[in-house]
């Protein structure tokens, strides 16, 4: 599945507000145990040009998104996609309306603290522990107060407009990410605060921040109060902060569908890529000898008078060669693309021998080494004469009642034409004949409320999207995704092309994701 959740490790809010009794800023206040967080800007409240300010600091285990991309769990950079997701906190107080929230790096260590108090600002920071307006931590005091964010030139201020301010937060913050794998920044964190001309207005006759006041002479003067999200100590599972990474890890393997080529179809479609799967007991596993970049050759034959074996000399495929060039797609695993022509009698059963070297023939390699031949049965493509509306009968057919949480599952998805109207003989003798969605995705459910823990991922990352082989559609699903105890269904949405949109289907596949303790 291409969806991983690295939710924050620490966070916390940091204020510069005056207490209930507008003499005394709040600025030794520490929050680091609330279960939300909160950013706004009040403006003239305790004189004509008063400054108050809340900020948001957030921390998330990146040395496991390294972990995990070495061990090839999260594809490498260019790959995948990272974003901050914060979830809305209802509340009782007013709430803002169109304003810009940017997320920053933070550039300085600090500590997040077991303060609780939002409203009086009365739990002062705890044997010097924790972060406030002016400390990071119980040793150092911020660089500059608020809070020390990284602003190396060039380095991008990550925003989100809101317009009605009940929006969740959800921006695409790759490049930094990256940084902090590559190592380029230290990982300290990300600020979420208000852009700052939607921050109060202040302007020091020195041009400077005074004491705990920012000096902003192009801020606002217009209070946007309050904005809160869920902080990771919120009873609520899906509402926590996190890092979502976000990739494309459908595999579309045409040798159960490989068309010739056709001048009714585009040249796109014209290419059927096919995979190579390498199984060492059981497990993927690299050919050996075979690097990320090395060359990996397909060419395709003929069969022998009963279909069994490769024969003859290598079919020249529509470009004019006899061999394509394939490559490497994760471990064990190896694709290419191959289109062929049909001949005046089209050949019903090929053969594709992946090789070393370009010489290689089906029986003898001259100059290279077969490493593996699998069989296509292509189709020839026919224009119609009636518009296709189809319906489908599709089911999950291996979905267990219940799994583990640390469980990912591989879900075979079995589709059929709706109207299939078997005869007498195919009912005896055969099982009903599937077919391939060439673009499917599904979204995931909590059944008790219908919370949508997963949704549809049909964008540029296309994160939920069903792959394809032989065999039919696929997916896989890491069940940590979902908080343990529940009831969950799947839903599945086909996309038709004739419609230019998606459809979701009727059917429900339901099952429960357990904790179990051993």
């Amino acid at each position: 599945m291409g969806i991983k959740h690295y939710t924050s490790s620490a966070d916390t809010t940091i204020v510069n507000a005056f207490q209930p009794d507008l003499q005394t800023r709040g600025t030794g206040a520490n929050m680091g145990e609330a279960d939300v967080l909160e950013v706004f800007s009040i403006y003239a409240r305790q004189s004509t040009s008063s400054q108050e300010l809340s900020r948001i600091l957030l921390q998330f285990p990146i040395n496991n998104i390294t972990t995990d991309r070495s061990a090839g769990t999260v594809p490498a950079s260019g790959s995948v996609s990272f974003y901050l997701r914060m979830y809305n906190a209802r509340h009782s107080k007013t709430v803002p309306r169109d304003f810009k929230l940017i997320a920053q790096a933070v550039s300085q260590s600090w500590q997040e603290g077991v303060g609780l108090d939002l409203e009086g600002y009365k739990d002062v920071t705890r044997g010097n522990t924790g972060a406030n307006w002016l400390s990071a931590s119980d040793s150092a005091k911020w660089t500059t107060a608020g809070g020390t964010y990284l602003s190396s030139a060039g380095e991008p201020l990550y925003s989100q407009s809101f317009a009605t301010g009940l929006e969740d937060l959800e921006i695409n913050i790759t490049p930094l990410v990256e940084q902090w794998i590559e190592s380029a920044y230290t990982n300290y964190g990300i600020g979420v605060r208000l852009s700052s001309s939607y921050e109060a207005y202040f302007s020091s006759s020195t041009g400077e921040n005074s004491g705990s006041v920012i000096d902003l002479p192009d801020g606002s003067t217009k209070s946007y109060y309050t904005k809160r999200f869920f902080s990771h100590t919120s009873q609520y599972f899906f509402k926590r902060p996190v890092i979502e990474a976000r990739w494309n890890s459908t595999k579309r393997d045409d040798r159960g569908n490989f068309y010739y080529s056709s001048s009714l179809a585009p040249a796109a479609d014209n290419l059927n890529t096919i995979y190579l799967y390498n199984y060492v007991r059981g497990r993927l596993a690299n050919i050996p000898g075979l690097g990320l970049d090395s060359e990996l050759h397909v060419s395709l034959f003929s069969g022998s008078a009963d279909n069994s074996a490769p024969s003859g000399s290598k079919l020249v495929l529509y470009d004019g060669n006899v061999n394509i060039t394939g490559g490497y797609v994760s471990t064990g695993i190896y694709s290419a693309s191959v289109g062929l022509t049909a001949a005046a009698s089209p050949i019903t059963n090929l053969f594709d021998i992946w090789h070393s070297g370009t010489t290689s023939g089906h029986r003898h390699p001259a100059g290279g080494t077969v490493y593996a031949t699998g069989t296509i049965s292509p189709i020839v493509l026919k224009a119609a004469q009636t518009v296709s509306k189809p319906t489908y009968y599709l089911n999950i057919t291996n979905l267990r009642p219940k799994y583990r949480r640390d469980e990912t599952a591989r879900l075979n998805v079995f589709v059929r034409n709706k109207n299939w109207s078997p005869t007498i003989y195919t009912v005896a003798n055969a099982t009903p004949e599937g077919i391939t969605i060439i673009s499917a995705s599904y979204r995931v459910f909590r059944v008790v409320d219908a919370y949508n823990a997963v949704l549809y991922g049909t964008g540029s990352d296309f994160q939920t999207g069903l792959s394809y082989d032989v065999s039919g559609n696929y997916f896989d699903f890491d069940m940590n995704l979902l908080e343990p105890g529940y009831a969950y269904a799947f839903k599945l949405s086909f996309y038709d092309q004739e419609l230019n949109s998606w459809k979701e289907q009727s059917q429900v596949f339901k099952f429960r994701v357990e904790n179990y303790e051993y």
